[in-house]
């Protein structure tokens, strides 16, 4: 008798102990697919690109080359920066992180403010097909 309870008590142990991992995986799973929390394209720009790229989009030169968003002609590719943001692009990280959503709204926000003006707007269907094909590597990297 005594043995059956010790194996209870042991495999509730076990359960409490995965489901305590179940959970915990989750969270950083949750964390993960919430690794930003702006939506509109000037709020992730405001907090994710403008320390890199300045808050005028002119760029920088410094301990890094830091291309100019302003004024930019390879912006006039709606798709273009796109691939960029997730595959990332000589010493810019990707931000594959980023959501459909989020990557569109920055896309079209930079492409229609700092003196750009690309014609028509990124969707999310766009940028969930490129960000297949970016993911896999079936996509050269730009630049």
């Amino acid at each position: 008798m005594i043995n059956f309870a010790k194996s209870r008590v042991r495999s509730l142990g076990w359960i409490a102990v995965i489901g305590a991992a179940a959970g915990l995986a989750a969270s950083a799973g949750a964390q993960r697919r919430q690794a930003y929390a702006y939506q509109s394209g000037q709020d992730i720009y405001e907090h994710v690109c403008q320390g890199c790229h300045m808050p005028d989009a002119k760029g920088a030169a410094g301990a890094g080359i830091y291309p100019a968003l302003a004024n930019n002609a390879k912006l006039r590719a709606p798709l273009y920066p796109v691939l960029v943001i997730l595959r990332g692009q000589k010493a810019m990280p990707s931000f594959s992180e980023l959501d459909d959503a989020q990557v569109a709204a920055v896309t079209n926000y930079i492409r229609s403010h700092y003196g750009n003006s690309g014609p028509g707007e990124v969707t999310v269907e766009q940028v969930k097909d490129l960000r297949s094909k970016a993911v896999t590597g079936k996509m050269l990297r730009p630049g």
